[in-house]
C-alpha cells in the first residue's frame, strides 16, 4: 500500500471523526437546552401551582390531590383522543369558513325570491288558499270526507267524461247561447205559438234529443238497479 493511499484513509477517518464529534456536540447542546427548558418550565410550573393554590385557598376551594392526579393521568392517557378532537374542531372550523359564503348567498337568494313572490302576489294567493281550506274544514265533517273517499273513483270518472272534447264543446255552446240570451226580456209564448214553434226542424230535433237522452238515462238507471240487486 502506497503512502498516498494511507494518507487518504487517514484523512477520511479524520473527516468521519469530525462529523461524529459535531453530532455529539449537537446532541450535547440539545440535551443542555432541553434540561434548561425543563428547569425553566419546572420553575414556572411551581410558581403557577403556588399561585393557583393561593387563589383557590382564598376562594375557599379544597383540592383533592388523588383526584387531581387521576385527572392528569386520564388526560395524558387520552392525549391522542384530545388531538383527534382538536383536529376535528379545526376541520369543522375550516369547513364553516368555506361554507359560510355559500350559506350567506343562499340566504340572500331566498330573501330575494320571497320578495319576488310577494311582489307577484304569490303570498296573498297562498293566504287565500288557506282561507279556502279553513272554509272547507268548517263546512264539511269527517264523515263527508270519508264519503268523498268512497266515491272518489266515480267522481273522477265523471270529471273525466266531462273533460272529453265533445262534452267540453257542448257545455261551451250551451254557455255561449245562455250568455247571448237577453234574460231580462224573455218573450211570452202561448200554447198555440209554442205548438207552432215545436213544428220547426230545430225544435223537433231538440225534442228528439231530449227524449233519446231520457230514454237512455232511464235504461242506464234500470241497469244499475238490476246490477245492485244481483250483487245483493
Amino acid at each position: 500500500m502506497s503512502e498516498n493511499n494511507i494518507q487518504e484513509q487517514i484523512n477520511e477517518l479524520n473527516r468521519k471523526m469530525d462529523i461524529i464529534l459535531e453530532e455529539m456536540y449537537a446532541q450535547r447542546n440539545s440535551r443542555i437546552e432541553k434540561e434548561d427548558l425543563a428547569k425553566d418550565l419546572s420553575i414556572v410550573g411551581k410558581d403557577m401551582f403556588a399561585h393557583s393554590v393561593t387563589v383557590l385557598d382564598q376562594a375557599g376551594v379544597e383540592l383533592d390531590g388523588e383526584a387531581l392526579t387521576a385527572l392528569m393521568i386520564k388526560i395524558i392517557r387520552n392525549i391522542g383522543t384530545f388531538n383527534q378532537m382538536m383536529d376535528t374542531l379545526e376541520s369543522a372550523n375550516d369547513f364553516m369558513k368555506d361554507v359560510s359564503p355559500v350559506i350567506n348567498q343562499v340566504g340572500l337568494d331566498a330573501i330575494a325570491k320571497f320578495a319576488e313572490f310577494e311582489q307577484k302576489g304569490y303570498l296573498d294567493f297562498f293566504k287565500e288558499l288557506m282561507s279556502i281550506s279553513d272554509n272547507i274544514v268548517t263546512h264539511f265533517t269527517v264523515q263527508d270526507v270519508r264519503d268523498l273517499a268512497d266515491n272518489i273513483v266515480s267522481i273522477l270518472e265523471m270529471v273525466k267524461n266531462l273533460t272529453q272534447p265533445d262534452m267540453i264543446g257542448a257545455i261551451n255552446n250551451a254557455l255561449t247561447v245562455f250568455k247571448s240570451m237577453d234574460t231580462e226580456n224573455i218573450p211570452e209564448y202561448s200554447m198555440w205559438k209554442a205548438f207552432r214553434t215545436m213544428q220547426s226542424p230545430e225544435m223537433k230535433k231538440s225534442i228528439g234529443f231530449m227524449i233519446t237522452f231520457l230514454k237512455n238515462l232511464s235504461a242506464s238507471m234500470y241497469k244499475d238497479d238490476e246490477n245492485k240487486k244481483s250483487n245483493n
